[in-house]
């Protein structure tokens, strides 16, 4: 009897083994072992369970029991009083209760239980191999009795079964987690993006709008407070983005780029609506390890009925449209448009013919004069880079400004041109000519790189020229950046000037001008050219020139192209001009005749304008 009953019971494990060992899912699993067991065991009616780690009861199989049973039970929370499962689970201890009808245990339950014939519950906690439980497998009885000696020893082995099926689908849950989530964020990953965008773009007639977006600066937060500080500012991101409201998809597709599906948008405003929003979230600032990080992402976005006919297709031109944007509108939002390619394949161009004309050593320096209107003398000049072609073109830097925002062409030309200005400085001072400065316009990379204080005085140590001579120019979106304040705080400190550029263009600029550094002002061209005929840009160059002579700083208009400009400017007290009314840029020994001949000696802004043009 007992070799029989052995043998019934190795049969029961080896099929349901085999049954887990193929995969498959665990309520089948546990929908066979519990009909083999009622099989072995007519008088009882089994069940398994599943506990959650909240601790809450989740029915797997009960084959016998009507479905109404498991639904009543679903959710409930285990305790001490919750019927022979909750309380075996809540315990840890198997459960035997003989009685329904009487036992305390089952007190709230009834109910349930005895509409259905049952009379007792015998109930087995499974656990996992760390010893948390898991679930529990139930027999019911329809007579008030307990288990028997067979049964007993079926159950054993039906426990154990369900632990190793259960940690099978609990192992499996997690690969399965692993593979669509990001394991840093907790968000959905590339594979789950690719899957769900791919399954989007199959359904006919269903629009939807895709957001790819990134992290702005994060190097730069992994380079100066480390990585473990970047991966919580990725994960702040994240939670940002994931909590910007109701109707979104958040996954990291990987390092700073973040994909959005926003179902059933189907209008450019709507979505411009959706990329403000999220833009939003990242206006408070991040504390982090005692450091105060500003949070700024970039977005390009697409429609699925408009910017693509297929998933990947329309993933590239999400892409093309956050590119866009990092390079021309960091810190904002750009929807897809198809001149964007055009434009790209343009900055692409650009970049190489940069790189190639600095490998070669054709980029060299013009230098546009700065006058002072007044008295009729160039006090400094401004350094301009050009490119000469093999075929001995001039090419001017409009022509490849899009190479600027490779970071390398960046570095490199700045270096270039360094050595340029020292050299021409030297020729200068050597000929006994008089000049105030030499400016040099600068990008947030030059001072992210961390060596430029070395490079700034390198080139004008090695010519024998002071450091006082050169004036770095930086944009005020450039000067926001804290790091780069306080450079060139340090930067003064070693005798350079420093001129803010295209002044009133960036964002409150008024009251940037106390807390700056600055040298110089430089009044944007934008202003100069509606000087004369807008009554309101007027006022604002008047006032602005105003102000600055009250704070000491010196103000240059750029951009001066008729004498209309020039004698009003010089009217409303703007000491210093630089423009083509002057003079366009030139080489170094043109700057040198200039300088030779244009001996302040004019009487009139007319006379001035004459002299450096016929000069040059």
């Amino acid at each position: 009897m007992q070799a029989h009953r052995d043998s019934e019971l190795s049969a029961l494990q080896n099929e349901i083994l085999e049954a887990v060992a193929t995969g498959m899912p665990l309520a089948e699993v546990a929908e066979i072992l519990c009909r083999r067991a009622e099989a072995l065991a007519p008088d009882a009616i089994c069940t398994v369970a599943a506990i959650d780690t909240e601790g809450l009861i989740h029915p797997v199989a009960g084959p016998s029991l009507p479905r109404s049973y498991g639904e009543a039970i679903d959710g409930v929370p285990i305790g001490p009083e919750v019927g022979s499962c909750g309380t075996a689970a809540y315990f840890g201890t198997p459960v035997e209760v003989v009685d329904i009808a009487t036992d305390r245990r089952w007190k709230n339950y009834t109910g349930l239980a005895l509409p259905l014939g049952l009379r007792a519950c015998w109930s087995s906690p499974i656990k996992s191999p760390d010893g948390q439980v898991v679930g529990t497998f139930a027999f019911y009885y329809r007579q008030s009795r307990g288990p028997s000696d067979m049964e007993r020893q079926l159950v054993d082995t039906c426990v154990h079964l369900c632990s190793i099926a259960m940690e099978r689908a609990e192992v499996s849950r997690r690969l399965q987690h692993l593979a669509y989530h990001d394991q840093l964020t907790g968000l959905h990953n590339r594979y789950a993006f690719d899957e769900i965008i791919t399954q989007s773009m199959a359904v006919p007639d269903h629009g939807f709008g895709l957001l790819m977006l990134d992290i702005d600066n994060l190097k730069q937060v992994n380079d100066s407070m480390g990585h473990a500080v970047g991966d919580q500012l990725i994960c702040e991101v994240g939670n940002r983005l994931a909590n910007a409201g109701t109707g979104m998809h958040v996954y990291r597709l990987g390092g700073d780029e973040f994909a959005v599906l926003c179902p059933d948008c189907d209008d450019p405003e709507a979505l411009a609506g959706i990329a403000a929003r999220l833009l939003g979230q990242m206006e408070r600032p991040h504390e982090c390890e005692g450091n105060t990080i500003l949070l700024q992402i970039t977005i390009g976005g697409v429609l699925s009925n408009r910017d693509g006919t297929s998933a990947d297709t329309l993933r590239q031109n999400a892409d093309l449209a956050l590119y866009h944007a990092k390079h021309t509108a960091r810190g904002e939002y750009i929807h897809f448009h198809p001149g964007l390619r055009t434009s790209i394949q343009r900055r692409t161009e650009q970049i190489a013919l940069l790189d190639k004309a600095l490998d070669e050593n054709r980029v060299f320096a013009h230098f546009q004069p700065v006058v002072c209107m007044r008295r009729a003398r160039i006090v400094g000049v401004e350094a301009l880079a050009r490119i000469r072609t093999p075929e001995g073109e001039v090419i001017s830097a409009g022509s490849f400004a899009m190479g600027l925002t490779d970071s390398k062409n960046a570095y490199r030309l700045t270096s270039c041109m360094l050595e340029q200005i020292a050299s021409a400085m030297r020729g200068w001072m050597d000929e006994g000519l008089e000049l105030r400065h030499v400016a040099l316009n600068l990008s947030t990379v030059d001072f992210h790189r961390g060596d430029l204080e070395q490079r700034l005085i390198a080139p004008f140590k090695a010519h024998n020229v002071p450091l006082h001579f050169l004036q770095i120019e930086v944009t005020e979106n450039v000067l926001m950046d804290q790091e780069v304040a306080g450079m060139v705080t340090r930067l003064r400190a070693q005798g350079l000037q420093v001129a803010l550029d295209d002044f009133g263009t960036g964002f409150a600029s008024l009251s940037h001008l106390k807390d700056f550094p600055l040298d110089y002002i430089k009044i944007d061209k934008s202003f100069v050219d509606s000087l004369l005929s807008d009554i309101a840009c007027g006022a604002i160059v008047e006032a602005l020139i105003s102000m600055a002579q009250k704070m000491q700083i010196g103000i240059i208009a750029e951009g001066v192209e008729t004498l209309e400009q020039a004698r009003r400017l010089l009217e409303i007290g703007c000491p210093l001009g630089q423009g083509y009314h002057y003079a366009r840029p030139v080489d170094r020994d043109a700057i040198a005749v200039l300088l030779r001949t244009f001996d302040g000696t004019a009487k009139t802004v007319a006379d001035t304008t004459l002299q450096v043009r016929n000069s040059a």
